[in-house]
């Protein structure tokens, strides 16, 4: 997948380890890659030193058939997942709220960029500075819990979006207390239940718009 990348990227770190063997090490690893993009830098790092220190070829060929999984998975998760969607969201509320168009954009794009280019920078030089025992410190990390919370952020602004929108499109001017009450309620209802609650609450959703969209609101 990121073979023929992570090999390019490789090469200024051998040059600078001083080995004199560049093409013939970049050559190995032109092989099948599959980690996320984001993540790769940790399995870069620890390579590189690996490959300064002249550790069998076969020995980092296993190390990186073993670790490209976990970075593809957790990758896919704390990113694709959790960071991206909220940054998103959190820029789709701000538009919400009345911002110029262009506010929401550079938003998003300052926040999302922002955050995984210091993702990518903590993780290449922790491999480059743990080596074989980067495993250890990535547990320490705790990135999967990062991901929980982050996807928790991501899908509170989406309920708080989806009211604002709703809120906005309701009939009955004289019943409008009702709804950021009852929003509030399902947000005291989700903190407290969390996933157990989540089909009633989808259910309760969908119900509020059909009733809604038949009184004509929306």
């Amino acid at each position: 997948m990121i073979g023929s990348g992570f090999a390019f990227a490789l090469r200024p770190l051998l040059r600078g380890s001083g080995r004199d063997d560049v093409d013939a090490v970049s050559r190995r690893h032109l092989e099948r890659f599959n980690a996320h993009p984001y993540l790769a830098g940790i399995a870069l790092g620890v390579v590189a030193r690996m490959e300064s220190e002249d550790v069998d070829p076969q020995t980092i060929h296993r190390f990186k058939e073993a670790i490209q999984g976990s970075l593809g998975g957790l990758g896919d998760t704390l990113i694709w997942g959790a960071w991206r969607p909220a940054t998103l969201l959190f820029a789709l509320m701000v538009a919400a709220a009345g911002a110029p168009p262009w506010v929401p954009v550079l938003l998003f794009l300052g926040l999302y960029n922002a955050g995984h280019v210091a993702l990518r920078w903590w993780g290449f030089k922790m491999g480059l500075d743990e080596g074989r025992d980067v495993a250890t410190r990535l547990g320490r990390a705790e990135l999967p819990r990062l991901a929980e919370r982050v996807l928790a952020a991501a899908t509170l602004l989406l309920g708080l979006l989806v009211g604002v929108l709703l809120l906005g499109k309701l009939p009955n001017a004289g019943m409008q207390w009702f709804w950021p009450l009852g929003g509030g309620v399902s947000f005291v209802i989700g903190l407290r239940f969390g996933r157990p609650v989540l089909r009633a609450a989808t259910m309760a959703l969908i119900l509020t718009i059909v009733v809604v969209s038949a009184m004509g609101g929306i």
